[in-house]
């Protein structure tokens, strides 16, 4: 049984203790393995409107492409299939913003409504999110609990920008209002991410009326341990009214269950993958969610002995970290080095198209994660302060290079610059060669 036949899912929603009707909407078919939360604004309950009709086109255009999907997750390897499932996941939201923002325009009463939106579609072994404003899925994984999805609030801008301390930034009047939202506009930028998703794995969606009173991820772990799913969706509820409920609360809690005997290999070769990325300079300095966006463009190829990964002279878009395994490179006849586990090659092909310098073979049975420059582009282009940290450790890494090369060239300089002192020490031989020199021109034994 797939991870996406395997799934436990609880629900709840509640009005809150200060407002008189529910705008939050959400979504689960357990078929479709599709979650969705919704949180709707606007006068006259247009926000109620909004958020029902996100989640109904949504589903909507899903179920459409049920055997995609399907066949997507039944292949569960083709990374081309894995990117038109994010796509359609995209599409479908786009499709609710457009329709959202029609009906808006067509009564007067609805003018500017909108929703957020969190959403997510496992099939096979991978999770997909695409996710507008304020409300949060968040992953717990072998104990951990992380936040995987990024609020498009001013607060949040404030913050990422370092313009303000977070107490002057309390002070600001519309600190909470989000910078995104579906339906407000025609299209709405849309945050897209593809997770391997492992057995024992836990989601859970949540609108702003849920997540605005957990200070701390720590806050949500009595709620993935506790064995009732029912009793968690409840007690969620139950928290944040007890701290005030001054907004619709919604939570939807996703729980995969046990796997197989590949799931196992899986989850340690992801573990091994994310460890070795995580140690690269490049990649050092990113937080758990960065990492998540880079892990999904990151690729694992398999060489066995002998066979080829780069050749010299032939152009290469990819840069390649060593995750198992040796292998080694050869310019022309000489062979320059040998590369093992979590040492890498190839980093300028990320920036630039030229040939490659060296030949790189694989010695042994080799397991090399592969980064292509289009996905590293695409990283840079939609997440602007993940891109700066790239770019920033990127600079560290070419200046790295320049000083290894400069010092190469001052020890180069200094042996070309010596004295020969032969005659000095041998006066008395032939002609001024060394008395090994007869040695030296016989025939290797």
């Amino acid at each position: 049984m797939g991870l996406s036949e395997n799934i436990r899912f609880y629900a709840a929603t509640d009005v809150g203790r200060m407002r008189d009707h529910n705008e939050d909407n959400y979504l689960v078919d357990k078929k479709l393995a599709l979650f969705v939360v919704a949180d709707g604004m606007g006068g006259h309950a247009a926000g109620e409107v909004a958020s029902a009709l996100a989640v109904r086109i949504i589903h909507e255009e899903l179920k459409k492409e049920r055997d995609l999907i399907e066949n997507q997750a039944r292949s569960n390897v083709r990374r081309a299939a894995m990117k038109e499932v994010l796509s359609l996941l995209e599409h479908a939201v786009q499709r609710a913003c457009a329709r959202i923002h029609e009906e808006a325009k067509a009564d007067a009463t609805k003018r500017g409504m909108g929703t957020t939106l969190s959403a997510l579609l496992i099939a096979g072994s991978h999770g997909y999110i695409a996710h507008v404003g304020d409300s949060r899925i968040y992953l717990l994984r072998e104990g951990r609990i992380q936040q995987v999805t990024e609020d498009h609030t001013v607060y949040n801008e404030l913050i990422k920008r370092g313009k303000l301390t977070r107490d002057q930034i309390e002070k600001v009047a519309q600190k909470n209002a989000i910078t995104r939202a579906v339906g407000v506009y025609e299209r709405v930028e849309v945050d897209t991410l593809t997770i391997e998703v492992l057995p024992g794995d836990q989601f859970l969606l949540a609108s702003d009326g849920l997540h605005g009173y957990i200070a701390h991820t720590a806050e949500l772990e009595p709620f993935f341990e506790e064995e009732n799913g029912e009793v968690a969706a409840n007690g969620l509820i139950d928290l944040a009214n007890r701290k005030g409920g001054k907004d619709n609360i919604t939570a939807v809690l996703v729980r995969l269950g046990a796997g197989d005997h590949r799931d196992s290999v899986r989850a340690r070769l992801l573990a091994l993958k994310r460890d070795v990325l995580a140690k690269m300079p490049l990649f050092a300095r990113l937080h758990e969610r960065e990492m998540l966006r880079v892990m999904q463009v990151a690729e694992v190829l398999s060489f066995e002995p002998g066979q080829v990964v780069v050749r010299e002279g032939d152009r290469g878009d990819e840069l390649f970290i060593v995750l198992s395994g040796l292998v080694r490179i050869v310019r022309g006849d000489a062979v320059l080095s040998e590369v093992g586990p979590g040492e890498h090659f190839g980093e300028m092909a990320l920036i630039r198209s030229a040939p490659r310098s060296a030949t790189v073979s694989a010695v042994e049975q080799s397991e090399l994660i592969a980064v292509r420059r289009a996905d590293f582009f695409e990283i840079l282009r939609k997440e602007h302060e993940l891109a700066v940290k790239l770019l920033w450790q990127f600079l560290g890494v070419l200046a790295d290079r320049l000083d290894q090369t400069s010092r190469d060239l001052t020890t180069a300089r200094e042996e070309l610059a010596a004295e020969d002192i032969t005659n000095e020490i041998f006066p008395d031989s032939e002609e001024g060669k060394s008395p090994f020199a007869a040695e030296e021109r016989s025939p290797a034994r």
